[in-house]
């Protein structure tokens, strides 16, 4: 049994999204701003981290999918999912410490444009959230008129 959470999944395609024009806007101003060193510099931050983010949301989404299958007791979920998930969160940030490293002795990369673009994800997560918020509340306030 396949857990469905649509409000979460809509959530997260819109995060997905935002990143993606974030992105985008933040390359482009980059490149017009700064130098197209610093563009690359975004890309290559911004493509990292929304790999890294996809990823734990698909190894998150199994975990919870394992939650909701195992009825009413959360409990009966094996320790080995949550090791599991665990032991692929720190070794795709182990990945991820190995790329920048290499990143950072072999190309010329421009450390605060990579960090610009690792930042990316974490933007289009608090634009969605607050967007939500002020949705939910602007609903409250129209059901109570």
């Amino acid at each position: 049994m396949k857990a469905t959470f649509k409000g979460d999944a809509r959530m997260l395609q819109q995060v997905h999204l935002y990143n993606a024009v974030l992105l985008i806007l933040m390359f482009i101003g980059a490149w017009y701003i700064f130098s197209w060193s610093s563009a690359v510099s975004v890309m290559i931050g911004g493509l990292i981290a929304s790999a890294s983010f996809a990823l734990l949301s698909r190894d998150i989404r199994k975990v919870m999918d394992s939650v909701a299958s195992s009825g009413t007791n959360p409990n009966s979920v094996k320790r080995l999912a949550k090791v599991r998930l665990l032991f692929n969160f720190y070794l795709r940030l182990g990945v991820i410490a190995l790329i920048l490293y290499a990143l950072n002795t072999r190309m010329p990369i421009q450390m605060i444009g990579l960090a610009v673009g690792l930042s990316s994800v974490m933007l289009s997560v608090i634009i969605v959230v607050l967007g939500k918020r002020n949705m939910d509340y602007s609903a409250q306030q129209f059901k109570g008129a």
